[in-house]
């Protein structure tokens, strides 16, 4: 499969294209697929769940990616600990945090990997999106799965004062890297 960009958008999208839609709106881009803006199309309770085309869809909570479909691998599940350090913020670490989470992982019926994590404060920095700067904590995660031979880091910007996952480099497995860059986030029912 090769992702594509959003039809709105022929080449990167600009601030004017992101603000003429008034859907949240996350730019996800792969290495060996492309890219593709998706929208907002569900929450439930700190789920959300974007779509775009062609027939891909990319589930989060609290910034991290739980579940993809659509793509030429995929992330069928991720099971996080009852003490999840996402559900506490990224923004909270001062130390470095360990925890252990459950992945499943199509094709291949790979279903039940654990993978050992580890949670690394990184400072702060700047990122640019659409144009405007955002200062944010980076937040490098540190996996291991030695069963499957695994091994990677993923990277998170968060928002310093509420821990909002601006934009993240998260491996959903082995196979697929997944970078995220949030265009338009979604405010709820705020105005």
């Amino acid at each position: 499969m090769k992702l594509v960009a959003n039809s709105h958008f022929s080449k990167a999208p600009t601030l004017e294209q992101v603000n003429a839609n008034p859907y949240a709106q996350l730019e996800v881009q792969t290495a060996q697929e492309g890219q593709v803006v998706l929208v907002l199309g569900n929450v439930d309770g700190t789920r959300e769940v974007w779509y775009g085309n062609p027939h891909v869809a990319v589930f989060t909570e609290h910034g991290r990616v739980v579940q993809t479909v659509g793509f030429n691998h995929d992330l069928d599940g991720l099971h996080a600990p009852a003490d999840d350090p996402f559900v506490r913020g990224l923004q909270m670490l001062a130390v470095p945090t360990d925890y252990i989470r459950t992945e499943d992982w199509a094709p291949g019926y790979r279903y039940g990997v654990i993978v050992n994590a580890r949670l690394v404060p990184a400072g702060r920095t700047q990122i640019t999106i659409l144009g405007v700067p955002h200062t944010v904590l980076r937040v490098d995660e540190e996996l291991s799965a030695p069963a499957a031979g695994y091994r990677a880091t993923n990277h998170y910007w968060v928002d310093p004062g509420n821990g909002f996952v601006w934009k993240s480099e998260q491996h959903v497995s082995p196979e697929l890297t997944l970078t995220l860059t949030v265009l338009r986030p979604y405010r709820g029912s705020q105005p």
